[in-house]
């Protein structure tokens, strides 16, 4: 496996592997700084958009991934998103992905949150997977944190196989294929 360039995603991207695309790390916005997104020399930084559901424990359940507790959630739409001290919420990408079937990803936070005990949470896109992606973001403090919409939130690498995969997520039938909306856990 090879990671791509800069310049092999922005090839990829022109074929429809990532929209909406930026081909170039953009830091700032009308003159306002951002947490950057778009290409980066290896990667891609993808942003979040202002749909969030924040984790309550308000019902006392139990966090179980076979029986999720939809009202475990509080949904909450804008362009900060505060995560209570110690607690965690979703998102879900701004940028639809279609992974190519000579392609796996890795995702990684971006440092800017990681050095504030903030951590992301993604699982890597698998050959032909596509969709919005669902992104879990750990607040590891013990205070609120803030969360910035329509700005970047981890980087995507893209591995390269030496040959194509025998068989791939959308001939798996992937539960989470082509999902469009925040998706929470699935059996």
């Amino acid at each position: 496996m090879a990671v791509l360039s800069d310049k092999q995603i922005i090839e990829r991207a022109k074929q429809g592997m990532i929209e909406p695309f930026a081909a170039t790390q953009i830091k700032e916005i009308d003159g306002k700084k951002v947490i950057s997104f778009g290409v980066s020399s290896y990667g891609y930084d993808m942003r979040i958009s202002d749909e969030f559901k924040i984790f309550t424990n308000v019902n006392s359940s139990i966090v179980d991934p076979k029986n999720f507790d939809e009202k475990s959630y509080v949904d909450f739409v804008g362009d900060v998103c505060i995560i209570p001290p110690n607690s965690f919420c979703l998102a879900k990408s701004i940028e639809y992905f279609k992974i190519p079937r000579d392609i796996l990803t890795i995702c990684v936070g971006k440092s800017t949150y990681a050095r504030c005990g903030i951590i992301v949470n993604v699982t890597p896109f698998e050959p032909e997977w596509e969709g919005y992606v669902t992104i879990e973001i750990s607040n590891t403090t013990p205070l609120p944190a803030k969360i910035y919409a329509n700005e970047g939130i981890a980087q995507v690498i893209f591995l390269k196989a030496d040959s194509v995969c025998q068989t791939s997520y959308a001939d798996k039938g992937g539960k989470y294929q082509k999902q469009m909306d925040l998706t929470l856990p699935k059996l």
